[in-house]
């Protein structure tokens, strides 16, 4: 994805700061996240029959503001994501700024043009494992900012074209971003311990084998916080 985190903004001013001067000793690297290809990533997905029994959206509590500084995820993903600056007004209102929409190759200058998807939609997270989870577990699910590639700003219209489909039933429109798309949906998966059914299998294998040698970083699960 094509992001700037909130965090990484948070630790380039941090960097401004003056700080004391270096210890005599250097600090240990920080060791580098092992990457896997993409089928490697695949062969790590539980596979499970899929069920939407009891769904509904409310189920996941979304657009929370976490950290309570008046920002909402949906803000929160905005402000990581603009390739220019936008204007926050008053309560964290987004506005101005330039977003690039990855499923389709758009640039969009006004935000409310703009949808926030979650990678794997909310019924598709249900489907896959979710709901034997606590609310607490699902509000974390809906609202992760910790992970570049569990939200992602993109045009409304190739949000809702999307939908709650998985890879084997969708994919984005622009040819370019499929690797990228099968990759962010892998990793999301792995992160928050969902399963796949055997099309949606079927069709990220297919895809990886046009990807080349694209690798994805070894993902860390969510922990025990949240978990039922």
């Amino acid at each position: 994805m094509f992001t700037i985190p909130a965090r990484a903004l948070a630790a380039a001013a941090f960097a401004l700061l003056p700080h004391a001067a270096p210890a005599a000793h250097a600090t240990p690297a920080v060791p580098q996240p092992q990457q896997v290809s993409l089928a490697a990533a695949i062969s790590r997905l539980p596979v499970a029959e899929e069920s939407r029994d009891g769904y509904v959206r409310s189920a996941f509590k979304h657009w929370v503001d976490d950290d309570h500084d008046g920002c909402s995820t949906r803000a929160e993903v905005l402000i990581s994501e603009a390739r220019t600056d936008p204007v926050i007004k008053g309560t964290c209102q987004v506005t101005g700024g330039s977003w690039f929409s990855y499923y389709d190759g758009k640039t969009v200058t006004e935000p409310h043009s703009l949808d926030i998807d979650h990678m794997v939609p909310l019924a598709e997270a249900w489907d896959s494992g979710a709901s034997a989870w606590s609310g607490e577990r699902r509000e974390d699910y809906a609202n992760d900012l910790d992970a570049e590639r569990s939200l992602v700003a993109v045009t409304a219209k190739a949000k809702r074209s999307k939908a709650d489909q998985d890879p084997a039933e969708w994919l984005p429109p622009l040819a370019d971003a499929h690797c990228t798309y099968a990759a962010d949906w892998i990793s999301t998966k792995l992160r928050w311990k969902l399963s796949a059914d055997r099309a949606e299998i079927a069709a990220l294998r297919e895809l990886a084998e046009g990807c080349g040698h694209q690798q994805i970083d070894d993902v860390r699960a969510v922990g025990a916080t949240g978990a039922p």
